[in-house]
């Protein structure tokens, strides 16, 4: 029994750390994002081309954006006349607050997917960034996939080949089928995958592109 609480603790630390880990890198990708919207520098490797994923969400994000914004005026409002020591800790904590969702948006905006000389790149804001060589990739195609009720990120099928889902508003609509299993980082650790399936806003322009270099 001793042993067992002993490994539920170490989990326990593990998952906190993960979450402190997750929490801070997250922080530090929102202010580059803001940087590289400033300074109109989407992260698009040399030579490549740039796919943007979002508008299913960016509607929700600018939403939230605006909200969390005037939120933090009628705060401020409110607390105007309170002692500084309980209006200070508010607005500060309404600013983080602001200053997230505007990392995140920008960071939506300015780390597209790309497709160049080198190979394909699978985003999703700073949470994801999948290289793939030319070399592994069998195809690219279109193929629409809607989320059922909890299904995960990463589905193993009946074969034992697994599909990482990079869906966006619970969609995708291209599919990379990979030559060979391949180790892909993700926000969950690495894990071996032989398709990648995600959402592009003008899948056709993808494909045009990724035609471009591989016939």
């Amino acid at each position: 029994m001793s042993s067992m609480v002993v490994v539920d603790q170490r989990r326990g630390w593990s998952l906190v750390l993960w979450l402190l880990r997750r929490a801070w890198a997250m922080e530090i990708h929102g202010y580059q994002s803001i940087y590289r919207f400033v300074l109109r520098r989407p992260r698009v490797p040399a030579g490549s081309v740039g796919f943007t994923y979002s508008a299913p969400i960016l509607s929700i994000l600018v939403v939230l954006t605006v909200v969390s914004a005037v939120e933090l005026v009628v705060v401020d409002l409110i607390v105007h006349h309170w002692a500084p020591g309980i209006r200070v800790p508010l607005l500060i904590l309404g600013a983080w607050g602001l200053v997230w969702l505007i990392g995140l948006l920008l960071g939506v905006l300015t780390r597209p997917h790309a497709v160049g000389p080198d190979g394909v790149r699978v985003r999703f804001a700073a949470d994801l960034d999948i290289p793939v060589s030319w070399d592994d990739v069998y195809s690219v195609g279109r193929r629409r996939h809607t989320r059922k009720d909890g299904q995960p990120a990463l589905v193993v099928d009946d074969d034992g080949s697994a599909t990482l889902y990079v869906r966006v508003g619970d969609e995708t609509n291209l599919e990379i089928v990979l030559e060979r299993d391949l180790t892909v980082r993700t926000t969950r650790g690495p894990q071996v995958v032989r398709r990648i399936a995600l959402y592009a806003d003008d899948p056709r322009a993808y494909l045009e592109e990724v035609r471009r270099h591989i016939g």
